[in-house]
């Protein structure tokens, strides 16, 4: 049975002449342990997928599953890390992540629940900054307070809703590194949502691409079969990457132009203006012209 099954799902919102039609026909099946990658371009619905799994929102039609149960609501079972950093500026990186930890672990002992944060900053390389509020902290470790919140409470699933984009590449490919050493050590289920073709390929075990809105919909999957761990420079010059990679862009660039050709032309009309003659509203001075004297009156005592 799949760890992770969405089934004929569709999710709309509004009603009668508002409503927006996001996704469509959403069918899909993860095995616990496997990180799958979904990849598309912005505003097509990939959060809105995420937000389906997490529990955050309800489909229109069909069913959301884990191991075999309905998906209704949130859980910490279920750990979201937002595009966003989404951490209370006035608390530092231990308390952030304490947070969490407090709010799930509530009957440990305060030493456990201690031990568990700190563990977790240590994990994502943030030790040395455990008493620093977000202000002074760079992005890329924001970012990692982001994980370290999230893998606090243990998640079996961890779903990425473009964690990364934000960041420069450098530090991106530091935390994509980071976030594999966390799985490979945790082994939790991974839903990766990214419109970075290269990321979702580096990272995933599958990469499905998904069709441009409205009514998007899963298209057809990609098996990454690099072994891992997987070295950048070797999956740039490898041929079987290279084909996977211009499949996945061929798909998307495809999506694009079938937009394009559904689009209706509409032609651009241009207001009818006139120029407007600068020199009857800019002083003498402004353009170059000697001001005349003024006169003044001159009193004797």
């Amino acid at each position: 049975m799949a760890h992770i099954k969405l089934s004929h799902v569709s999710k709309s919102y509004g009603s009668g002449t508002a409503k927006t039609d996001v996704l469509r026909d959403i069918n899909l099946a993860i095995k616990k342990g496997e990180f799958v990658a979904v990849v598309g371009y912005s505003g097509t619905g990939k959060s809105t997928l995420i937000s389906l799994i997490a529990g955050l929102i309800q489909p229109s039609s069909g069913s959301v599953t884990i191991d075999g149960s309905p998906i209704t609501g949130p859980s910490p079972d279920r750990g979201v890390v937002f595009q966003n950093y989404s951490l209370l500026p006035w608390l530092t990186v231990k308390d952030n992540v304490g947070l969490a930890v407090n709010q799930v672990y509530q009957k440990d002992s305060r030493d456990s629940r201690q031990s568990r944060v700190l563990n977790t900053v240590e994990m994502v390389n943030l030790t040395a900054a455990l008493g620093k509020r977000p202000g002074e902290l760079s992005g890329g470790m924001r970012q990692r307070t982001s994980v370290a919140r999230t893998l606090a409470t243990n998640p079996q699933l961890l779903l990425l809703d473009e964690p990364l984009s934000a960041l420069d590449a450098l530090t991106r490919s530091v935390l994509q590194d980071q976030i594999l050493d966390i799985w490979k050590t945790h082994h939790q289920t991974i839903i990766l949502i990214t419109n970075d073709v290269d990321e979702a390929l580096y990272m995933a075990d599958r990469v499905i691409p998904l069709s441009l809105g409205p009514n998007a919909t899963l298209g057809p999957e990609i098996l990454v079969e690099a072994e891992r761990p997987r070295d950048r420079r070797a999956l740039t010059g490898d041929p079987k990457m290279r084909h996977l990679r211009n499949e996945i862009i061929h798909y998307l660039l495809a999506e694009k132009e079938k937009e394009r050709r559904q689009s209706p032309h509409v032609p651009v009309s241009l207001p009818n203006i006139s120029p407007i003659d600068i020199s009857m509203h800019r002083p003498a001075w402004f353009l170059g012209l000697r001001p005349k004297k003024r006169k003044t009156l001159q009193t004797s005592l």
